[in-house]
C-alpha cells in the first residue's frame, strides 16, 4: 500500500511538472501582445507613408498648372510685333470719299522709279479731265445720272461696233455682277458687256463686240486691258471712264489696294485712257 501511495504521489508530482513544462512552452506561443504590436507599429508606418505619398502627389499636381500657367503667359507675349495691314489701317480709319488727287498721287507714285521727270510731268491730269466725284451718297445709277445727264441722246447717236461710250473699272468678276445689276434704273434700252476673264474667253468678248452696237463695258483692268491689246476693244467712241473707287471687299481693301488690280489697272491707263484724257476726250470718275 505504501508502495502504490507512493508512486501515486510521484506520478500526480510528475503529471503536474510536466504539465508547468507544457504550459511554460506555450505561454511565448499563447501571448498574442508581443506579436501583435509589431503588426500594429507595420499598419502604423504603412499609412504613413501612403499619406507622405499623398502628400507628394498633391504637391506635384498643385505644381503642374501652375507650370502651364507660365508657359501659356509666356506664348501669350508677342515675340515681334506685328505689321500693320491695310485691313487694319483702313479698319480704324473713317471711310473717305476718293478724290482726284487721289488717283494722281497714286499714279505718280507708281511711275517714279520707273519714269524720268519730264514723263512724269506728262502724266498729271488736268482737273478738268474728272468727273465729279461720289460723296458716298449716290447708287450707281444716281451717280451716272449725275454726271451723264444727256445719256439718252448720247447712247442713240453711238452705232460703233468693238467699242463703247462708258467704261466702268472694278476689281473682279463678282462685282461686275452687281454693277450691271445697279445700272438697270440708269441705262435705259442701252447694251451692257461683262468684260472680266473668269469662265469667260476673250475670243468670245471679241466676238460679242464686233456682231452688235454694246454701249457700256464693265469689268476688271486686267480683261480690258487685254481686250485692248488684242484690238478687240477700241476707244474711239470712249467718253467715261467710272472707277469703282470707294467700293470696299470683306477685307475692307478698295480696289486699287490689291496689287495685282492695282498693275492692271497702271496697264490700261497706260493703253490709251490718259492720252485720251489729255485730249479732253475721255473723263475719269471715282464713284
Amino acid at each position: 500500500m505504501g508502495d502504490d501511495l507512493g508512486d501515486e504521489w510521484w506520478t500526480h508530482e510528475g503529471a503536474s511538472e510536466a504539465e508547468e513544462e507544457t504550459q511554460l512552452e506555450k505561454q511565448p506561443t499563447e501571448k498574442p501582445n508581443p506579436k501583435t504590436k509589431p503588426e500594429k507599429r507595420k499598419s502604423v508606418t504603412e499609412k504613413t507613408v501612403k499619406a507622405k505619398k499623398t502628400k507628394k502627389n498633391e504637391q506635384k499636381e498643385c505644381i503642374i498648372p501652375q507650370k502651364k500657367e507660365t508657359e501659356d503667359e509666356k506664348s501669350t507675349k508677342p515675340k515681334r510685333k506685328r505689321k500693320k495691314t491695310i485691313t487694319d489701317v483702313l479698319s480704324s480709319s473713317e471711310p473717305k470719299p476718293g478724290c482726284p488727287a487721289d488717283l494722281q498721287s497714286l499714279v505718280t507714285q507708281y511711275f517714279s522709279d520707273k519714269l524720268s521727270v519730264i514723263e512724269q510731268e506728262e502724266l498729271k491730269l488736268l482737273d478738268s479731265s474728272f468727273l465729279s466725284s461720289n460723296d458716298l451718297t449716290h447708287t450707281l445709277s444716281s451717280y451716272l445720272k449725275q454726271v451723264c445727264p444727256k445719256w439718252s441722246k448720247i447712247q442713240k447717236q453711238h452705232k460703233e461696233k468693238s467699242s463703247v461710250v462708258l467704261l466702268i473699272v472694278c476689281s473682279s468678276a463678282l462685282r461686275t455682277i452687281e454693277l450691271i445689276k445697279q445700272l438697270t434704273a440708269f441705262k435705259g434700252e442701252a447694251k451692257a458687256l461683262k468684260l472680266f476673264a473668269k469662265h469667260i474667253k476673250i475670243e468670245e468678248q471679241v466676238k460679242l463686240l464686233q456682231k452688235g452696237v454694246t454701249h457700256i463695258g464693265v469689268g476688271t483692268p486686267g480683261r480690258i486691258s487685254a481686250l485692248i491689246e488684242k484690238e478687240g476693244l477700241g476707244l474711239q467712241a470712249l467718253r467715261y471712264v467710272v472707277l469703282d473707287w470707294n467700293w470696299r471687299d470683306q477685307k475692307l481693301r478698295r480696289m486699287l489696294d490689291v496689287p495685282e488690280v492695282k498693275l492692271d489697272f497702271m496697264k490700261l491707263l497706260e493703253s490709251g485712257i490718259l492720252n485720251g484724257c489729255k485730249e479732253d476726250k475721255i473723263k475719269i470718275g471715282l464713284f
